[in-house]
């Protein structure tokens, strides 16, 4: 009997120092990103009696059977989803403001405001030759916010896209990690250390993954996991195998994405996102693009059906018909075809002006850039909206996450103190059996 109840006592020792560990663990990593509580399942041990007593069965102690991990499957694929869908929306929304800014900031509707001004001066005395140097500087000064508006929105599309790429490089790279994972957890023992660990690798791997795009999960009971990425869902990490996510650029600036050859959307987290805003950008362009070529070809139109300053045939103000190319070329302001064609030299008919003043007006540029921008805030307003309210659900679903996973740092410490004396009650029952046994022998002689 004392080396029974010593055997128990031993094992029951050895039971609370494996929850103290745990629990230790616990307190330790109570501040760990992606780190999930631990707790201990105790099992009795049972074993055959000894002989004389037939198939019966005797308690022969206890043993840690498991260290479970406090997780919800659930909660953690709200968590995620809700993640990925606010990383699309803060890309997407950057990414709007940053192309408001490039449109506003320029000062592009003002300086088409301030060249119509010059026309319209001009208008007070054509053979004016400091009235028409304005006008010509106007236009120079248009060309150039034209330019920088241009410059200022591929700068935007840049950044989205090297962003864009680098996620698509820690996507690639989570994968593969997450596929070592997967081969790690079919070899470890069920309910061990190490198990929960690499779950806490897998889970943290999960997360991240999120971020970038939309994934389904599908789990085995060894814990590994298979992931499907964006729609249609197509196999990226599949155990030990990993896909590799590719993106590639049209001439617009837009960006795909496939896995494998297999074209996907990435439907929610920042390649999402990235896709989304690089969209409006390429819209924005078009439209920036469409303004200055309806500028240039209205003055220029005009130019060609009057005569300069000197009776000569009028020459084009501007060159290109894009954003970018836009430019001026004519090098003086006596050039400037204010007269109808077949006028004598300073003629004071400004009949080609006024036809010049309408076309643009007609074109109505100013008020063409005054709609990108009213369109883009009023984008960028919308997403503000719907940014917030899904900070909030995922703030939400993380914080549920953390309440049901996370460390309770007062639950440890009843737990270590619990344990400590479950320890020395086993320690004490070894001392009882040890006592026991001394008196037996000391009986014996």
């Amino acid at each position: 009997m004392a080396s029974d109840l010593l055997s128990i006592g031993a094992s029951g020792a050895r039971a609370a120092r494996g929850a103290l560990e745990v629990t230790a663990n616990n307190i330790a990593n109570a501040s760990s990103d992606g780190y999930v509580r631990r707790s201990v399942r105790i099992e009795e041990v049972a074993s055959g009696s000894i002989s004389g007593r037939g198939t019966d069965i005797a308690a022969s102690g206890s043993r840690v059977a498991e260290v479970r991990r406090n997780a919800d499957g659930f909660r953690q694929a709200e968590m995620r989803r809700t993640q990925a869908d606010l990383q699309r929306a803060n890309v997407e929304l950057s990414g709007l403001e940053n192309i408001e800014a490039a449109v506003e900031q320029s000062g592009i509707f003002n300086s088409i405001v301030e060249f119509e001004a010059a026309l319209q001066q001009l208008s007070g005395d054509p053979t004016d030759s400091a009235r028409r140097a304005a006008v010509l500087s106007e236009a120079e000064t248009l060309a150039a916010k034209f330019n920088i508006t241009s410059g200022s929105l591929s700068s935007v599309g840049e950044g989205l896209r090297f962003n864009a790429v680098a996620n698509v490089g820690d996507m690639n790279t989570y994968g593969a990690e997450l596929a070592r994972v997967n081969l790690r957890l079919a070899r470890a023992g069920f309910g061990s250390n190490d198990q929960a660990s690499l779950l806490d690798q897998r889970d943290n791997l999960l997360e991240k993954m999120s971020a970038f795009a939309s994934i389904s999960t599908t789990f085995a009971s060894d814990g590994t996991v298979a992931v499907s990425v964006g729609s249609p869902a197509t196999s990226f990490v599949s155990g030990g195998n990993v896909g590799t996510l590719s993106s590639t650029t049209a001439a617009n600036g837009t960006m795909s994405f496939a896995i494998d050859g297999t074209a996907i959307s990435p439907g929610a987290g920042s390649l999402a996102g990235a896709a989304l805003a690089l969209d409006d950008l390429a819209a924005v362009a078009i439209r920036l693009d469409s303004a200055a070529s309806s500028i240039a070809s209205a003055i220029n139109t005009a130019q060609a059906n009057g005569v300069a300053l000197d009776g000569t045939a009028g020459q084009p103000i501007f060159a290109g018909n894009t954003a970018a190319t836009l430019s001026v070329v004519l090098s003086s302001g006596s050039g400037i075809a204010t007269a109808p064609a077949g006028s004598p030299a300073n003629e004071r008919n400004q009949q080609n002006l006024a036809d010049m003043r309408q076309a643009l007006s007609a074109a109505n540029p100013a008020d063409n850039v005054n709609s990108i921008l009213f369109d883009v805030s009023a984008k960028v307003a919308g997403r503000k909206v719907t940014q917030s309210a899904l900070e909030t659900i995922a703030s939400s679903a993380r914080i549920a996450l953390e309440e049901q996973s996370g460390v309770d740092l007062d639950n440890e410490a009843a737990n270590l103190i619990r344990f400590q004396q479950a320890f020395q009650a086993s320690g004490r029952a070894m001392q009882v059996a040890s006592d026991i046994f001394d008196t037996l022998i000391g009986i014996g002689r």
